[in-house]
């Protein structure tokens, strides 16, 4: 009688553990089963068609992939939101849970870094800041959890010149440009290096029919009776002979007035900015879109999160050369639009394989700034730090750069 009580004793004890065990099992994967929750700070509106809207829809596949929820404030902007700060909009989404704030506006660098102060042990991100790169000249020590991602647009923006001078009948190219900064002097460079290249190497044409101009409306977007008009300035373009503009501003309004003039008999064409998909705008007019695929890296910067390996870390990242428009690999790509002729087409992918295997490096003195400083001597090629701190325009540019 003892033996089986004693069986009876320690199959009661065993049972006790295993509820016990299960329990703690369950309390685990119901913790688990929380949904990541990303807080997302747009500077203009989440459809349009541009700089938010990829960002936007990055974010999205990203969560979507985790099966987390998302918190998104837009229009995170002076014109819009005169009263709402970033920090503000952190705290709210820390409030709501947010485990991961990404801040997607150069606009938005103060803001974040003085949120990031405030909050030192929450994961942020500033995309297009540099606070995190060791190197660079604004790097912020003190802030372990807020790193950097932007995509390395200088190679969309190559192809976008080459395009444009490859269709352009009178080699007037305009660059409808945002505010002046390192980044959009670095930006409509690349695209005046593509231009020239593709006008003069395969084009075969003189570099002195090239004509190449920039006006700034002063804003990324277009705000009233502050920037200039984006609409007005696209049409001044076109009045002076340009034949194609390239954009630099978040928004759509180049190809939209390229479009209506194409319908109406004009030979123009525009290439637009961000987003893949502006080309809808006006597809017969559009020569194609440089655009940014944010899902890849905001999805491994969720999962970073998730599994307590985030870090201020800088990326600077380009395109995946083996298929630049691979939603899962490719931070940057170029939708070519249906205004390129064939023949142009051809020649563009010609240009993009040599740019991807490095056999044409346009960042390669000799090069001159506008003023006729020299840049970079015969044969030297650009490190990362002098084309992203760009003081100046390049010569042959015409417009201001300060």
């Amino acid at each position: 009688m003892q033996w089986k009580h004693l069986v009876i004793f320690f199959s009661l004890l065993l049972f006790v553990v295993g509820c016990s065990d299960n329990d703690e099992t369950e309390s685990v994967s119901s913790e688990a089963s929380e949904p990541f929750k990303l807080g997302l700070i747009l500077v203009g509106p989440r459809d349009d068609n541009g700089w938010s809207q990829a960002h936007f829809e990055g974010a999205s596949h990203a969560i979507e992939k985790v099966g987390g929820e998302m918190i998104v404030v837009d229009k995170v902007n002076p014109a819009d939101s005169p009263n709402i700060t970033v920090p503000q909009v952190v705290d709210d989404m820390i409030g709501q849970g947010a485990q991961l704030i990404i801040a997607t506006s150069d606009d938005m660098k103060d803001g974040i870094l003085e949120a990031a102060a405030a909050h030192p042990d929450v994961p942020m991100i500033h995309a297009s800041g540099d606070s995190a790169w060791t190197d660079g000249k604004a790097y912020h020590s003190e802030l372990p959890m807020l790193a950097n991602i932007m995509g390395k647009m200088e190679y969309g923006k190559m192809i976008a010149g080459c395009a444009a001078a490859l269709q352009s009948d009178t080699g007037r190219i305009s660059y409808l440009g945002p505010l002046i900064n390192d980044e959009t002097r670095r930006l409509v460079s690349s695209t005046y290096l593509g231009a020239k290249h593709c006008w003069t190497e395969v084009a075969g044409k003189s570099a002195s029919d090239l004509k190449f101009n920039v006006n700034w409306i002063g804003f990324w977007f277009n705000i009233p009776g502050v920037t200039l008009d984006p609409t007005v300035v696209a049409n001044e373009f076109f009045a002076s002979g340009t034949d194609v503009i390239v954009s630099g501003i978040d928004t759509t309004e180049a190809i939209v007035e390229a479009g209506k003039r194409a319908s109406a008999g004009e030979t123009v064409w525009a290439v637009p900015y961000d987003y893949e998909g502006s080309c809808s705008e006006a597809p017969s007019a559009c020569l194609g879109v440089p655009y940014f695929n944010w899902g890849p890296s905001y999805l491994d910067a969720i999962e970073s999160v998730s599994n307590g390996s985030f870090k201020a870390t800088f990326q600077w990242l380009g395109p995946d050369w083996k298929d630049i428009n691979d939603h899962d690999t490719s931070m940057i790509g170029f939708l070519k639009g249906d205004g390129l002729t064939s023949e142009n087409s051809k020649e563009l992918d010609k240009f993009t394989k040599a740019l991807g295997d490095g056999s044409l490096n346009l960042w390669t003195g000799p090069l001159n700034y506008q003023d006729g400083s020299s840049f970079l001597g015969e044969g030297e090629s650009a490190t990362d730090l002098q084309i992203w701190y760009m003081p100046s325009l390049l010569e042959g540019m015409d417009g201001p750069a300060e």
